[in-house]
């Protein structure tokens, strides 16, 4: 059987142009191929569309257009979600049109397809004493609660995201004195995050116990399942989620609805802002590329904007009852006005 256009320009794209000519990260290569698998799965499955004749004339704006429609109302993926695919399938297209200029015009129609706009959350994160309840809940007399309180705790205290944390490695991680850990971000960039001997106590109990310190284990996962098999990002949700609901079952006050793992990172940020450490500073932690991302903390911090508030106040307001309030000629006639 002959390959098809489709089938050999999508092969280069991913296991080439991808790693070749633009450095692509492995997750990067990952979000992409999954998002080919589920355009595939729906031209296959609603377009009726053997895999096996699959060309690139089957598939056009419209058609584009229909997949991201159902990605979103059938299998119930949101409109961050359906961006993302829609990112990866213009990067495609963009190397298309340089490869076949038969099918620019096709291409440019494509790329011309907008990304939903996305609806302004109210950013989730946890006080102070929210924190402390959430790293109450694992139960630290057995050997999986030590491990998730390790976890959960290293996910605050660094502020790191999700796959960064999967990505981990022993070997990243200095925990002599000044203590550090070297984070992995977006991009393969990477960072070192500095990290105070309060901050390492339930981490070095975690890697004795479980011996990650041991040579052989160094470029190992730092945290996995109970199949030694890296922790996912379905995994470490689940593990929040049960104690989120523990943690809201004893103290609903300072647990907010929605949380999420990314929520983690926004608390530490928020709680770097309050302690008043420069956004500078916050942006290097996090990782972020620019300043105004980080701004986004100071624009949603409430308390710190009502402290700035507080103490510009000037009172103007008049301590004394007017004229007019003691003027019973005039309240009369008010009153019959």
């Amino acid at each position: 059987m002959k390959p098809t256009d489709f089938s050999r320009y999508i092969s280069d794209f991913l296991s080439r142009y991808l790693t070749d000519e633009r450095g692509a990260s492995i997750n990067t290569i990952n979000a992409y191929r999954d998002t080919f698998v589920l355009l595939l799965n729906f031209m296959e499955t609603q377009q009726q569309i053997k895999l096996e004749k699959l060309t690139l004339k089957d598939i056009d704006k419209n058609t584009v257009i229909a997949f991201l429609e159902w990605i979103q109302s059938k299998r119930g993926c949101s409109v961050a979600t359906r961006n993302l695919r829609l990112a990866a399938i213009h990067s495609f297209y963009r190397y298309l049109q340089y490869q076949n200029l038969d099918v620019i015009y096709e291409c440019q129609k494509i790329l011309a397809i907008k990304s939903k706009k996305l609806p302004k959350e109210t950013m989730v994160y946890l006080t102070v004493e929210g924190i402390k309840s959430l790293l109450k809940q694992p139960d630290t007399t057995t050997k999986r609660g030590r491990r998730d309180l390790a976890l959960l705790s290293l996910m605050y205290d660094t502020g790191a995201r999700v796959q960064e944390i999967i990505d981990l490695t022993p070997s990243m991680l200095h925990l002599g004195s000044p203590s550090s850990i070297k984070i992995i971000g977006k991009g393969d960039k990477a960072r070192l995050v500095p990290m105070i001997e309060a901050q390492t106590v339930h981490l070095n109990n975690y890697i004795r116990e479980y011996q990650m310190d041991r040579p052989e284990k160094m470029l190992h996962p730092l945290f996995t399942n109970s199949r030694k098999e890296k922790l996912t990002r379905s995994g470490i949700t689940y593990i929040l989620r049960k104690y989120v609901i523990n943690a809201r079952k004893t103290d609903p006050s300072v647990i907010p609805k929605n949380m999420s793992c990314h929520s983690l990172r926004h608390s530490k940020a928020m709680h770097l802002l309050q302690a008043g450490v420069n956004l500078v500073y916050i942006r290097d932690i996090l990782g972020h590329v620019s300043i105004q991302t980080t701004e986004i903390y100071a624009r949603a911090d409430s308390k710190q904007k009502r402290l700035a508030l507080e103490k510009a106040y000037v009172d103007v307001s008049p301590k004394e009852e007017p004229d007019w309030a003691n003027n019973q000629n005039l309240i009369d006639w008010l009153k019959k006005f």
